[in-house]
Order: C-alpha cells, then sequence, then structure tokens
C-alpha cells in the first residue's frame, strides 16, 4: 500500500512539474543524471536492436538522398542557360523579347501576372538595324538571319550571310567571299570530304535543289560546337529568308576598351521601346554575356520552365513519399518496441528520459542517413541531370550545389526523424508506470484511433474530389496531377491502414486458410492479431503500385486516344517527309501534279499561346497547332467537323477550333478567339468550323499561310498523299503513284522519303518532348526504385521485430516448413492486398484523367503491368523471405527452438 501511494505521489510531482514548469528549476545533478541515463538507455537500445535500426537507416538514407538529388537537379535547372555558340564574336546581341505576359484579377485579390516564353523566333523591324549602328561604342552591327539548308546528300546545314560570320569568329581558310547569288562559302566539316573552292555543290533552301559555286572554305576558331553553315550573299539570304522586312537578331561587335555593360546602355539608350514588327508588342533586349545564348535558342528557357514545372510538381510528390517512407519506418521501430519501452517505464523510468532516449536514438539514426544522404544525392543527381541536359541546354554543376544537395536532404531528415520518432513513442511515454506495467503485455490496439480515422476520410475525400485537377491539365502535366491525387489516396490507406487490413483478411483469410492448411492458418491469424503491423507492411506497396501506374499509364492512354483519332481522321494512303529541314511549301503543289495524286496537303506545325483563368487565376498555356490548306484537305485529312464548313479555312483571319476547346472557351461559327502565336503576334482569327478529332490533330486549325509567317522556319513537317487507288500501290492509268511522288520531289534534293501512311507511324499531332520523356524516367525510375526500395527495408524491420514470435511458434511444435510457408502465405497475402488496393488508388484519378481528357478509360500496356507486379512481388519476397532466413537460421531450424 505504501509502494502504491509513493508511486502515486511521484505520479502527482511529476503532473504538477510538467504543469508549472518546476522541472526546469530541478538540480543541475538530477538533470545530468536523467542526461546519463537517457544516453545510456539509447546506446544499449541501437545495439540491442541494431538490426532493426539498420533497416530503418537504409530507408530514410534513401528518402534523404533521393531529396537531394531533386534538390540537385532543380538547383542545376535554376541555374541553366543556353550555350553561347553562333554569337561568341558578338559583344552583344540585339533581339526581340521572348516572354509574353498575362495580367488578370483573381478573384478577391489583386491582379496578378503570369508570363510564359515564346516557342517560335520573335523578330525585329530592319530599322532597329539603323538605330544601333549609330550607338555609341558599336564597331559593327550585323543583321544575323538563318534559313535551313540541306546538302545534296540529305545533311542538315544552316543557312546565313557571310557578313554574319564574324559573329561566330568564322575567317576564310581558302578562296573569297561570295559575290552573288550564285556563291557560297562553306563551312570547313561540310567539305570534309574534299570540297574545294571553284567546284558545285547542291543545296536545297527555299524550294527546289540548286547548284552552287563554292566561293571559299570558312573555319572558325571558336569550339566548334555551332551548328555548320552555309553562307549566301545578305541579298541572297534575305531571299531565302522570306521576311524581307525583318530580321532574325542583330550582332553587335564593340569598339576596343568598350565593356559590355557600357555597351548595354549605349545601345538601350538608341533602341525603341517596341521591336517595330506590326501585331507584335514585343520589346527589345541588349543581351551579353552568358545571356548571348538566349538569342540562338529560342525556347530554351521556355523547355527550362516546363521541366522545372514537371520537376516541382513530382518533387513535391517526392516529398510526400519521403515523409511517408520516413514515418512509417521510424513508427514502425518504435512500435515494435512498445513493450519494452512500457516496462521501462513501469519500473520508474521518466516520461523525459523516455522521450529523450527515444530522441537520442532518433538523432543517430538521422545522422547516418545523411551521411548516405551525402554519399547518394550527388551521384543519384548527377543521373538525373544527364537526362535532362541536352545541347541547347546544358545544365551546369557549380561547385556549391552538391554541398547544398546533400545538405538539403541531410538535414530535412535531421528535422523529421526525432519529432516524428517522439510523437511515435507518445502514447506509452505519457501512461502512468501502473498503466504501463498493463501495457507491457496487452494486445495491439485494433483500430488506427479517432484522429487518423477522421484524417484519413478527409484524406480519401480530398484525394476523390482532387482528381479533377486532372482533368484541367494536358499531357504530362496532366498525369502529375494526376499522381499527386493518388498520393492524398494512398495517405489516406496509411492512416486507415488497420480497417482496410480487416476488409483485406474479410475478403482473403478464408481463401487463404483453404489453401495453405495449418500454415494458412497460422497467417490468417497473425495478420488478424496484428493489423497495423499488416497495414504497415503493405502501405509501401500500395504506394509504388499506385504512383508508378499512374505515371505510366497517364502517357499511353492520351497516346493511344491520340493515335485512334490520328488513324480515324487520316485519309491519306502515302506521306513525304523531308528530314530535318522540312518541306517547303512548293513541295505540296508539286506533289498535286503527280501523276495518280488526287490530294497533296503540307502539314505545318506550330504553337500558340491562350491566356485563359483556372480557379480565377491567370494562366498561359501553350498548345500545338497544325497550319493546312483548305484545298484538297478533305481528301487527307478528316476532323469531323461538328459545326461549321472546313473549306472556309482560308485567309489570314480564319480557325476551326476542337470541339472541348470550343466548349470551354464558349465559341462557336463566327466567333472570335484571341491568341498570340508563336511568335507572340496577337490575333482574334474568326472561327469557320469546330471538330472532334483535336487529341490527333490538335485543339486549333490554321489556314498554312496564316502561320508561315510566324514560324522560325516555314518549312511543312510532313505532305499527306492521297492516292486515286487509295493504297499507293498503283493507279487508275497503271503507274506507280508512289514512284510518281519521287520524281515529284525530286528536285528538292535527297533527304525526302516517301511511305506508306498509316496511323502507328504518322505523327499527325506533335510527338513528346525528349524533356518530357526524361521527366517520366525520373518519376518512374528514380521514385518507383526508392518505393521498391522502401517496400523491402519496411518488410524486413517488420519481420526482424517477429523473431520473438517465431521463437515461441517453434517452441509449441510448428515445424520448420510450416513456418516457412507461412511467410510464404503472408508476403503472397500482402503483396496481392498492396496491389489490388493500389490498382484501385491509380484508378480513381486515371479514370477522370482518361474519361476528361480522352474519352476513354485508362490504358497501361499488360506488359507494364506485369513487370510493376514482378518487382512489387520480387521486393515483397526479399524483404520477408531473406530476413525470415536470418533469422530462420537461429530460431526456425531449431537450434534455439527450445
Amino acid at each position: 500500500m505504501k509502494r502504491r501511494t509513493g508511486t502515486a505521489a511521484q505520479e502527482s510531482s511529476e503532473t504538477r512539474n510538467r504543469r508549472t514548469g518546476t522541472a526546469a528549476r530541478e538540480p543541475l545533478e538530477v538533470r545530468q543524471g536523467s542526461r546519463r541515463a537517457s544516453a545510456f538507455l539509447a546506446r544499449r537500445s541501437l545495439a540491442t536492436h541494431r538490426r532493426a535500426w539498420a533497416a530503418v537507416i537504409v530507408a530514410t538514407g534513401a528518402a534523404a538522398a533521393l531529396i537531394g538529388a531533386f534538390a540537385f537537379v532543380i538547383g542545376s535547372l535554376l541555374v541553366a542557360a543556353p550555350p553561347v555558340q553562333r554569337y561568341a564574336g558578338a559583344d552583344a546581341v540585339v533581339a526581340a523579347d521572348q516572354k509574353v505576359s498575362y495580367t488578370a484579377k483573381p478573384w478577391g485579390s489583386e491582379p496578378r501576372t503570369t508570363t510564359a516564353y515564346l516557342p517560335e523566333r520573335a523578330r525585329l523591324d530592319r530599322p532597329v538595324l539603323a538605330a544601333v549602328v549609330g550607338a555609341d561604342g558599336v564597331a559593327k552591327a550585323v543583321a544575323d538571319d538563318s534559313v535551313p539548308v540541306s546538302m545534296g546528300d540529305g545533311r542538315p546545314a544552316v543557312g546565313r550571310s557571310w557578313p554574319s560570320a564574324v559573329l561566330t569568329r568564322y575567317e576564310l581558310a581558302e578562296g573569297r567571299a561570295p559575290r552573288d547569288a550564285t556563291e557560297v562559302v562553306l563551312d570547313g566539316s561540310l567539305a570534309a570530304g574534299g570540297t574545294a573552292p571553284g567546284e558545285r555543290v547542291v543545296l536545297r533552301a527555299d524550294g527546289t535543289a540548286r547548284t552552287y559555286i563554292v566561293s571559299g572554305i570558312a573555319r572558325t576558331g571558336h569550339g566548334g560546337d555551332a551548328p555548320p553553315a552555309v553562307f549566301f550573299t545578305e541579298p541572297r539570304l534575305t531571299a531565302l529568308a522570306g521576311h524581307p522586312g525583318r530580321i532574325d537578331a542583330i550582332g553587335v561587335v564593340a569598339e576596343p576598351g568598350v565593356s559590355p555593360n557600357a555597351l548595354r546602355d549605349a545601345i538601350g539608350a538608341v533602341l525603341p521601346e517596341r521591336s517595330g514588327v506590326p501585331g507584335s508588342d514585343r520589346g527589345v533586349r541588349v543581351l551579353t554575356g552568358a545571356e548571348r545564348g538566349e538569342a540562338e535558342h529560342v525556347d530554351a528557357l521556355g523547355g527550362r520552365g516546363d521541366q522545372l514545372a514537371l520537376l516541382g510538381s513530382i518533387g513535391g510528390t517526392v516529398l510526400m513519399v519521403a515523409l511517408l517512407v520516413i514515418a512509417s519506418t521510424l513508427s514502425q521501430a518504435i512500435h515494435q518496441r512498445a513493450g519494452e519501452l512500457a516496462l521501462l517505464r513501469a519500473v520508474g523510468a521518466s516520461p523525459r528520459q523516455l522521450r529523450s532516449a527515444i530522441g537520442r536514438e532518433a538523432g543517430r539514426v538521422s545522422a547516418a542517413a545523411a551521411l548516405l544522404a551525402g554519399i547518394g544525392a550527388v551521384p543519384l543527381g548527377l543521373a538525373m541531370r544527364s537526362l535532362l541536359t541536352t545541347e541547347t541546354l546544358p545544365l551546369p554543376v557549380p561547385w556549391w550545389l552538391p554541398p547544398a544537395a546533400a545538405l538539403t536532404g541531410g538535414l530535412l531528415v535531421a528535422l523529421l526523424a526525432r519529432p516524428v520518432a517522439m510523437l511515435a513513442a507518445r502514447s506509452i511515454t505519457r501512461l502512468r508506470p501502473a498503466a504501463a506495467l498493463g501495457a507491457a503485455t496487452a494486445d495491439e490496439p485494433s483500430g488506427p484511433g479517432r484522429f487518423r480515422t477522421v484524417a484519413g476520410v478527409v484524406l480519401a475525400f480530398a484525394g476523390i474530389s482532387s482528381a479533377g485537377v486532372a482533368t484541367t491539365q494536358s499531357g504530362q502535366a496532366a498525369g502529375a496531377a494526376a499522381s499527386g491525387a493518388a498520393m492524398s489516396l494512398v495517405i489516406a490507406v496509411a492512416l486507415l491502414g488497420p480497417r482496410v487490413s480487416r476488409i483485406a483478411l474479410g475478403v482473403l483469410g478464408r481463401p487463404l486458410r483453404r489453401v495453405g492448411g495449418v500454415s494458412g492458418f497460422l497467417a490468417e491469424r497473425a495478420a488478424s492479431a496484428h493489423t497495423r503491423r499488416l497495414a504497415t507492411a503493405f502501405t509501401p506497396i500500395v504506394l509504388v503500385v499506385a504512383f508508378v501506374c499512374v505515371q505510366l499509364a497517364s502517357g499511353p492512354t492520351m497516346e493511344r486516344a491520340s493515335g485512334h483519332q490520328a488513324s480515324a481522321a487520316l485519309r491519306a494512303d502515302l506521306v513525304a517527309t523531308g528530314g530535318g529541314a522540312g518541306l517547303p511549301a512548293g513541295a505540296a503543289r508539286a506533289v498535286r501534279e503527280a501523276p495518280g495524286v488526287t490530294a497533296a496537303t503540307g502539314v505545318l506545325r506550330s504553337t500558340v499561346v491562350l491566356a485563359d483563368r483556372q480557379a480565377g487565376e491567370p494562366v498561359l498555356t501553350r498548345l500545338p497547332v497544325l497550319g493546312v490548306e483548305a484545298r484538297g484537305l478533305s481528301g487527307t485529312l478528316d476532323p469531323r467537323v461538328t459545326a461549321g464548313d472546313l473549306d472556309r479555312l482560308t485567309g489570314r483571319d480564319a480557325v476551326a477550333v476542337g470541339a472541348d476547346r470550343a466548349k470551354s472557351l464558349d465559341v462557336g461559327p463566327g466567333d472570335r478567339v484571341a491568341l498570340r502565336l508563336g511568335d507572340g503576334t496577337r490575333v482574334e482569327p474568326r472561327v469557320v468550323a469546330v471538330f472532334e478529332h483535336e487529341l490527333g490533330l490538335g485543339q486549333f486549325l490554321f489556314p498554312r499561310e496564316a502561320l508561315a509567317g510566324h514560324v522560325s522556319a516555314a518549312r511543312d513537317q510532313v505532305v499527306l498523299i492521297r492516292t486515286e487507288a487509295g493504297t499507293g500501290t498503283g493507279a487508275g492509268s497503271g503507274a506507280d503513284p508512289a514512284a510518281a511522288v519521287r520524281q515529284a520531289l525530286a528536285p528538292y534534293g535527297g533527304g525526302v522519303t516517301v511511305r506508306a501512311a498509316t496511323g502507328d507511324d504518322v505523327a499527325i499531332a506533335p510527338p513528346v518532348s525528349d524533356g518530357d520523356n526524361a521527366v517520366i524516367v525520373i518519376g518512374v525510375g528514380v521514385i518507383g526504385g526508392f518505393a521498391l526500395l522502401a517496400v523491402v527495408s519496411t518488410l524486413a524491420l517488420i519481420t526482424i521485430g517477429r523473431r520473438g514470435e517465431f521463437r515461441l511458434l517453434r517452441m509449441v511444435g510448428t515445424g520448420r516448413r510450416q513456418l516457412r510457408r507461412m511467410l510464404v502465405l503472408e508476403t503472397g497475402l500482402v503483396t496481392f492486398a498492396g496491389l489490388v488496393i493500389g490498382t484501385a488508388v491509380a484508378a480513381v484519378p486515371l479514370t477522370a484523367f482518361a474519361v476528361s481528357l480522352a474519352g476513354t478509360a485508362p490504358y497501361l500496356p499488360p506488359a507494364h503491368y506485369g513487370v510493376i507486379a514482378g518487382a512489387v512481388a520480387l521486393a515483397a519476397a526479399a524483404g520477408t523471405l531473406i530476413p525470415g532466413a536470418a533469422a530462420g537460421g537461429r530460431f526456425v531450424l531449431g537450434r534455439r527452438a527450445g
């Protein structure tokens, strides 16, 4: 009785101390003794549970490394800039601003402005050149235009004027400069086959191939990174460019002793406020230093912005995945020691000592994880960087980036590990000693608790509701939005895990007992008695299945729907392509005159910028469009018009709109649509038709002549051809239509190919970019691999914590094979439940995404899902059976069964 009274008095004193803050005024010796006790408990726990903590260190270290790797690649992207190649010899470049802005007032807020980079080159009015020439400190100012050129053998090059050669530091190595329209100077790399001055070469630039005389060979002292060039006279190049009143950019060479800043200020003082091009409100920029590369690769920064947006979205998912893994593994490690902690509390350990001991353990674990992050973050970040870097946008690695990335991952884990671990042990450390004695031998709680239940239900509802956000996006951005919705549902499953486990056992428990016999009975009983453990086991499987399915299915779903629409719209039976330089407008006209050809349509691809609002916020969306000629269009393409008439798709004031986009914009035939063309020119064309096949053909169809003056190079990517026979193998006249088309295109030089047109190999809509593919690889490969590692670590941690259970089963007579089969059946139960639940979680956002954007069910190639299932099964087996075998060497095989 006295003992109880003393315990109660001690507890009452501790309660008063916590409430009044008296503990802070305890004697120094008491506080030091408490710290020594906490340190002793932490050291003993780490030594006793080293295998369990090793699994935690691996999982948290991998999470820290992944966070650090994403910080590495995002930091590299933020400081990336296009390389200076073409303008290496220029001290400054004058170019039109490549950004467009849109200002709108969100609901209940101040006006906001958003910007986007233009995908096509914005040009300058030619009189701007005269103003730059007169600026102080300018020794030479050169108009710089370029056109795509193909050599006679199909090799691509860029056509430039000979005066612009100074901007890349080209010098004549042989011969002389061109004097008239029939002469050219070749880059030394193009003359490597032995071409010498005075010889003739075949080039295709503006239309049919022509023969030119080589007047000289030029070589550059620069690093040779610039594309190979063919130099024409300036009048000839201006004629080839097709926009005599405008120029691409102006290269400036400064007088000796003029600094870049002084040159920029002097040129800026004489420049007009706008570029001077009718219909354009682009400003004029003076670029010096590393900025000069922006004038060469006009869409590099736009691509960087797209990659940053996608990586930012996936990075948010990465952070959530890492938090979930860290919380799950630490909580499981602490939960497995609940009995031990309760016993320590019962024998007199104070709550402060237990919390301090757990915090010290978590701190040492986070320190080890931070070390792993420092080792793994940089190599993983470099691997991700290699996938994203391109010739137009190489990603730099400044000296400060590797340590900063490693520090980011390690610091985040260090900040999270201690509070997560202490929160996981909160229910034990708060118990009174008398209650803790009973908790040490109590059964595992069967439910997730009121707070977890409410939070799980709220997150499940939020995940289902937010799946609709994916319907407002497109392409890989929609996939990233869908993965975010899936992440909410995964966390909801983790919070509601015990309840989900009971449902899974209710469905799978009886088949498990029937198939497994005694081992099945043991597996079902063990799972029923530890529903929280079962939920912890299949949560990482749900995570990897849901995330990877969303990432892998979003792209194929859109591509499949786009391919079906493209096939349904395609009426051509032949297609002609011109290699990298494309085909000029004259190629389609020449094909129409070939025997056996009934229709030919050139396809010019471009992009428009649409200003819109999403949830009240201003948004600028870049949308791919096609430029076509209405003449003969019905013979090669059938967009399935639902309103209006495509025969009216002529001139510069017409546009056809996809049905879904027309509905969102609330427009129809006769209405006008406000758009910006690829070079930033504002237009408001009149809608002449609404069509259905917008996934395959783009959301807008323009007359070719409306786009030709607003693209970087007015070349058709393909020419779609319809023949009399309709099969491409013969014509009514007995001639071979394919041969006739090749003969008609022969004057356009080498590199032109003619083949049968099918829905599989004719990409009418622009293909997925390499950057988007790289982001997919990063999302699926890196994060999926980390999630699989989390599966292995979590299951290994659980298996290691069951050594006492295995020992007890052997002591009561369970055979070795029965115990092994029990582990196999449990692994199968966890894997199957995780696959089913993960697939269901992924199906919610994917269905909303697919039905709204593609009008179809989600599609994932069966082989891809088979790889996912196989990888999950292998990871689950590795996480359960290998640690089980290690434990079996001591307890299962019978050496210490008694």
